[in-house]
């Protein structure tokens, strides 16, 4: 049978000023119909590009240097603006990381799916919506002849992500280019999704592209993957064969790291610490602890509940929604603490309030014995330099108009840890070492950095408060496996040498397993189960938890293992 994708020999180049960078070089690659490949690889490995080049979406001053890409046979032309505008959503699609912004915001679902119709396929206008409804429902959009009215900002993320899924399938493609298309998703919505992905792969004979970097996903779904690595195709095969027995040494590294459902490792087999961090650790734990009381818990709540929008006047009472109810949580000194749940299952509620932003609409929060929210100014002013955040995205995380030593230096000064900024370089430097960057870095802007070397100056930047509370937002989510790898290292390091304690919110439960020594699972605003991490894993109580653990996307229990310790 004809592949539905022929890639022969592709390059890639951009020409700049002064070189010209090799983005793709030599990707030989086919999909057949019903097939779904995988392709993964770190950030800049050229994954990405590759799909564009196939939709001649590259950006400029990118450009297809050498070979052929051939759609069921027929060769395209990337420099035939008009052929090209013929072969996207006719006979290729794409489906974009964030279905946000893949939908106009200005238009309802049904125009946005009408007009693609209308625009592929020979349709009246009551046929393109009558067709409209049918494909909502293959996607498994409940009431699809009502949602279809609705605007992108009224559906969920799983449903605007079907939604989008809808929108590349309604002109009947051939070829379906999925980049990375669950990675913002929970676990229960990514595992839809997938099935979806196949099913449809299955049913209508179309060849899919599933470029990722989640290697569970890629175990789950596909069948052959293909690894790159500097844009260059490093190995290629049966995905069971790839990561079960990986050929190339970058194929068995990639894998190696993989946080894993089955396996609790001590440390990830990538670099941690930096080489020179016993300055920077003893400076760190010389940080006072002046309301720390000796006994008990360091975090604590008691019968926490939070209702928004709730009014209650003379003549109208509104009854609000609310987010947590009757949470009892105590968080032991030099504890982790994973805290794992759906979207809107009120994680996000729990850290402002824990992080001192939010007081509850009822209950307490204590903080080594002392209710946060009712406590005089300066024991909040201690507890909040106490309590610091390491949240998801880095890169808005960090001011870009400031150079990394001047946010490290800020919190040294702003709590008098040092006498001026001649004082503070020696310490930002030391900062920097005990993360694993270079001491020039202080002299460079946020943007010059990678994602995972500005995730490493969140870190810097909170740890510069001597904190012993530190809570970490889905501090890994966004990042590549063997970047994630490095982090999760590098803050198993510092908790063990500084004694942090430290809530690690993250709807990647293999991730979780891995750091925390405690797992509480929200769903709905209230607490479901809260169990020592391995006796969650193997042996959970509550039937939500049995459920969220078995939609997880799992490597074969073969698959290649490097630097772990059964369970």
């Amino acid at each position: 049978m004809e592949p539905v994708l022929e890639i022969e020999g592709l390059r890639v180049e951009f020409p700049l000023r002064d070189e010209t960078l090799v983005a793709v070089d030599d990707v030989t690659l086919s999909i057949g119909a019903g097939e779904i490949v995988g392709v993964v690889g770190e950030s800049g490995a050229g994954k990405s590009t590759v799909g564009a080049a196939i939709t001649g979406l590259l950006q400029p001053p990118g450009q297809i240097a050498a070979g052929r890409i051939r759609v069921k046979g027929a060769e395209i032309d990337a420099t035939d603006a008009r052929a090209m505008r013929a072969l996207r959503g006719r006979r290729v699609s794409t489906i974009f990381q964030d279905p946000l912004t893949s939908l106009n915001p200005l238009f309802t679902v049904e125009r946005q799916l009408v007009d693609t119709i209308r625009t592929h396929r020979s349709m009246s206008l009551a046929e393109a919506r009558a067709e409209a409804v049918r494909q909502l429902d293959a996607v498994g959009i409940p009431d699809p002849a009502r949602r279809v009215k609705n605007w992108p900002h009224e559906f969920s993320g799983g449903m605007r992500q079907r939604a989008v899924i809808a929108l590349a399938l309604c002109s009947n493609p051939e070829l379906v280019i999925a980049d990375e298309p669950t990675t913002a998703l929970d676990v229960s919505v990514q595992a839809q999704i997938l099935q979806l992905i196949k099913t449809l792969a299955q049913e209508r004979g179309i060849g899919v592209m599933l470029i990722t970097h989640d290697m569970g996903v890629i175990a789950q779904v596909t069948d052959r993957v293909a690894v790159m690595q500097g844009g260059r195709l490093v190995e290629l095969g049966l995905t069971r064969k790839v990561l079960e027995q990986p050929e190339h040494p970058y194929s068995r590294a990639l894998i190696s790291v993989v946080p894993r459902m089955d396996v609790k490792r001590d440390r990830f087999p990538v670099a941690g610490l930096g080489k020179g961090v016993d300055a920077a650790l003893e400076w760190l734990s010389a940080g006072t602890r002046a309301i720390s009381a000796p006994d008990g818990p360091l975090v604590e709540l008691r019968d926490v509940a939070m209702t928004y929008g709730a009014r209650q006047g003379l003549f109208s009472r509104k009854a609000g929604f609310t987010a947590l109810t009757g949470i009892d949580l105590k968080i032991g000194r030099g504890e982790v603490l994973g805290l794992a749940g759906e979207s809107g299952s009120g994680k996000s509620t729990m850290a402002r309030i824990l992080a001192g932003l939010t007081p509850p609409s009822h209950g307490e929060m204590l903080f080594a014995g002392r209710n946060v929210f009712t406590a005089s100014r300066s024991e909040r002013m201690e507890i909040r330099r106490q309590t610091q955040m390491v949240f998801q995205d880095p890169y808005s995380s960090l001011n870009p108009r400031m150079k990394v030593g001047d946010i490290l230096a800020e919190p040294l000064l702003h709590h008098r840890f040092v006498a001026g900024n001649a004082a503070a370089r020696p310490v930002v430097s030391e900062l920097l070492d005990a993360v694993g960057l270079p001491a020039d870095a202080a002299q460079r802007y946020p943007h010059a950095f990678s994602g995972g070397q500005r995730q490493r100056i969140s870190i810097a930047r909170a740890l510069a408060s001597r904190p012993s509370f530190l809570i970490c937002d889905e501090p890994t989510s966004a990042l590549d496996v063997s970047i994630q790898a490095q982090i999760l290292n590098l803050m198993k390091d510092l908790q063990e040498k500084l004694g942090l304690t430290i809530l690690f919110i993250s709807h990647d439960l293999p991730v979780v397993r891995q750091m925390c020594d405690r797992v509480a699972v929200l769903q709905g605003g209230e607490l479901r189960e809260v169990a020592l991490t391995e006796q969650l894993f193997t042996k959970p109580q509550h039937p939500y938890v049995q459920r969220l653990l078995s939609l997880i996307p799992a490597m074969p229990a073969s698959a290649a293992i490097g630097g772990a310790r059964h369970a």
